[in-house]
C-alpha cells in the first residue's frame, strides 16, 4: 500500500478546479455539539460536525477562490477533494464530495506580513461548515 501522497491533491468548488490556489486542505471532524442526542445518534457513537479547512491565495481575480469567499459568504457550494490527483475516481483511487456552506476567514481576509521574498504570496485560511459526512466515490 503505498498510501496518498502530499502533492497530488486537487480541489474543485461549483466545479471551478483551484488546486492552484490553495496550498492546505483537509476535512475534520468533531463531535457536535448539542444539546439534543436522538438515540439514533447515541446508537452510532455520536453525531458529528465536519468540517473543509485550506490555506488558500488572496487573488480578487473573478473565479478565484478568494473571490468566492468575498461574494458568496453564506452560500452553499459542491466540492470535490481528488486525494491522488486523478481525474476518474476508482476502488482504489476514490474521491470525496461534500456540499459546504462558505464562510469568511476569522482574521486575515485582505493583506498580511511583509515578505522578501518575489514569490511570496498573501493567504487566508477558512474554515467551511459541510452539510454532512462526504461521500467517498469509487466509479
Amino acid at each position: 500500500m503505498a498510501g496518498i501522497g502530499t502533492r497530488l491533491m486537487k480541489i474543485e468548488v461549483d466545479s471551478a478546479d483551484h488546486t492552484a490556489e490553495v496550498s492546505a486542505v483537509r476535512v475534520t471532524t468533531a463531535e457536535s455539539d448539542s444539546d439534543f442526542v436522538t438515540f439514533a445518534d447515541a446508537a452510532s457513537g455520536g453525531a458529528r460536525d465536519y468540517k473543509l479547512t485550506f490555506t488558500a491565495v488572496q487573488d480578487a481575480a473573478t473565479g478565484t477562490m478568494w473571490r468566492e469567499v468575498f461574494d458568496n459568504a453564506g452560500d452553499e457550494v459542491p466540492v470535490t477533494l481528488m486525494p491522488y490527483g486523478n481525474a476518474t475516481a476508482s476502488a482504489t483511487e476514490p474521491h470525496y464530495t461534500m456540499t459546504a456552506v462558505i464562510k469568511e476567514p476569522e482574521g486575515d481576509l485582505i493583506g498580511g506580513d511583509a515578505d522578501a521574498s518575489t514569490s511570496a504570496r498573501f493567504t487566508i485560511e477558512c474554515e467551511w461548515d459541510l452539510t454532512g459526512k462526504p461521500t467517498e466515490v469509487t466509479a
